[in-house]
């Protein structure tokens, strides 16, 4: 529902569309909430640990940090992206098998919620960085063909834009690094091995350095505007990518019972 009048919103420009999706939002948010809190009850740990669990917890935590951006810098239009993105996830974890399934005991450990609280919140600080991109270059392009129409009048400016994309990416990259550090931690606690080179932790590695890549871009090269919004787009697609890919072969994310 919020993403209808989302996109009610985009078409129509009219104020009340995304007061009510706003609303709408929460609400869902509230809810989804009270869900992860039952489902973390009946299954005794962290529920993030199958493909079904960790799309769910992906999607309640973008949605969250995208609260929290809004009550900071007041960009109510980002929520047309989020909550296009955080239903995709939703729906495609719908569709996947939802048992509980035990961890085996030597997985289970204070290290698993921390780790993947901080994985998870890293990659929902590069989703909004992702969207924050998309609109850049959507809003560039107006600029560009001197058409002030459409979205134009309802998208930040092109620095505030660049400006809440970098702010996302300095919130990510040292989220994603320490969760990084807490995985290997919690390889050494459950199999005595802080790195065996999984694909899991190889694409982990990877995407570390695309955005270690495009931070020093940043701060070195003076990478802005169109040029780190789409190296940002490129890194995350491969992020999402390898994700969901990885976890499809093996059947669930961060070890089961097998």
């Amino acid at each position: 529902m919020a993403t209808f009048v989302f996109t009610a919103y985009l078409f129509s420009r009219k104020d009340k569309f995304i007061t009510v999706a706003q609303s709408i939002l929460i609400a869902g948010f509230l809810t989804h909430t009270a869900t992860i809190i039952a489902r973390w009850i009946e299954a005794g740990r962290t529920p993030a640990t199958s493909l079904h669990e960790s799309l769910t917890l992906f999607s309640w935590i973008t949605v969250a940090l995208y609260i929290l951006v809004l009550l900071r810098y007041r960009q109510k239009v980002l929520g047309a992206f989020v909550s296009p993105f955080a239903l995709l996830l939703i729906l495609t974890a719908s569709l996947l098998p939802k048992e509980i399934i035990p961890l085996a005991p030597v997985l289970e450990s204070y290290w698993l919620p921390v780790h993947v609280i901080l994985a998870f919140m890293g990659n929902a600080f590069f989703a909004l960085a992702f969207f924050l991109g998309i609109m850049y270059i959507i809003q560039e392009r107006y600029l560009k063909k001197r058409q002030l129409k459409g979205l134009y009048f309802i998208l930040p400016s092109l620095e505030t834009l660049d400006e809440l994309n970098y702010k996302c990416l300095q919130y990510g990259f040292p989220l994603l690094t320490i969760a990084i550090i807490t995985g290997a931690v919690w390889s050494e606690y459950a199999i005595g091995s802080y790195w065996d080179w999984k694909p899991r932790q190889i694409w982990s590695l990877i995407t570390w350095f695309l955005y270690a890549a495009l931070l020093h871009g940043r701060l070195t090269a003076g990478w802005r505007g169109k040029k780190a919004a789409i190296f940002s787009g490129t890194a995350f697609m491969i992020l999402l990518g390898s994700f969901i890919i990885i976890n499809f072969i093996s059947g669930g994310a961060h070890g089961l019972s097998q």
